[in-house]
């Protein structure tokens, strides 16, 4: 996982613990098998095991999710001559939508930070460089020095699987990045190891994924959004507002840099007017 397809400690670990929950099963039924003797039974048996915990939907197909995985390995690797996941069912998921916010709600989060302080000077650049570039968190807190080419519009960004891709950034991002950078970064003592990374805290360490959490928190609550905010609610809103205003779907999928386009589409919250003004615009039975 980690040398071939460049995952995360992260989502290793959470693959190694699908494996772990199906050994826990394996063991409790007392059939204790070599990868290649499971069958197609078993495995059903097993995600009935694992329903009867009480997991969601969601969390079940996971589970089965790392489980065609690890299969995915062991033909690879001749463990296995046969994989029992082929006709395994997972669980039918609701695909819900997150809250988006609107870019009057976004401006009323952003005008929330206190500038007056070292940390609010970098987080007005944390927050327009998210909603300008659409980034993940994780992302965000990795972002290089190295890897922004401000006077051209563009910053580079490692995202899922070590993949890279370039993401064009606006002139307000551009404009508090470099504000940030010049007055409050220049004037932090940097460990070891932090030279590179943009946004640092106070002790000159890169930020937590946490810190992001809580900061947006913290704002969405001091401009009166009730909404469930999350550092992903920007994202959101950026592919968001992207659609609606007419971008291509494609364009939208690139910049948030994922792999299908079925992905992306999660993330098009369509209002009822966005659709109806489409259909008024193209389709002729519509068209005055």
């Amino acid at each position: 996982m980690q040398l071939e397809k460049s995952l995360s400690e992260h989502s290793v670990e959470a693959y190694s613990r699908d494996i772990d929950k199906l050994t826990q099963y394996l063991q409790s039924v007392n059939r204790l098998v070599k990868p290649g003797e499971l069958e197609l039974k078993d495995l059903e048996s097993f995600v009935k095991w694992v329903a009867d915990l009480g997991m969601t939907a969601s969390s079940q197909a996971r589970i089965i999710s790392g489980i065609r995985q690890f299969y995915r390995y062991c033909l690879l690797e001749q463990v296995s001559a046969n994989d029992p996941t082929i006709l395994l069912e997972a669980p039918t998921t609701k695909r819900s939508l997150p809250d988006v916010l609107s870019f009057e709600e976004i401006e009323r989060i952003i005008n929330a930070i206190d500038l007056s302080s070292m940390e609010g000077g970098r987080n007005k650049a944390i927050l327009e460089t998210m909603y300008s570039c659409g980034l993940r968190v994780s992302e965000v807190i990795n972002l290089h020095i190295s890897n922004l080419y401000l006077d051209v519009g563009f910053i580079r960004v490692i995202g899922k699987g070590n993949k890279e891709r370039l993401v064009p950034i606006g002139s307000s991002a551009i404009k508090y990045l470099n504000i940030y950078r010049k007055d409050i970064r220049a004037h932090i003592d940097i460990k070891p190891g932090n030279e590179d990374i943009v946004f640092l805290n106070r002790r000159g360490s890169r930020l937590s994924r946490v810190m992001i959490f809580y900061i947006i928190k913290d704002l969405a609550q001091r401009a009166g959004i009730t909404k469930n905010i999350s550092p992903h609610t920007f994202r959101h809103s950026f592919a968001t507002h992207l659609v609606e205003g007419g971008a291509d779907l494609r364009a939208v999928q690139e910049m948030l840099g994922h792999e299908s386009i079925t992905t992306t589409e999660i993330y098009t919250h369509i209002n009822r007017e966005f659709l109806r003004d489409t259909l008024h615009m193209y389709h002729p039975a519509f068209k005055t």
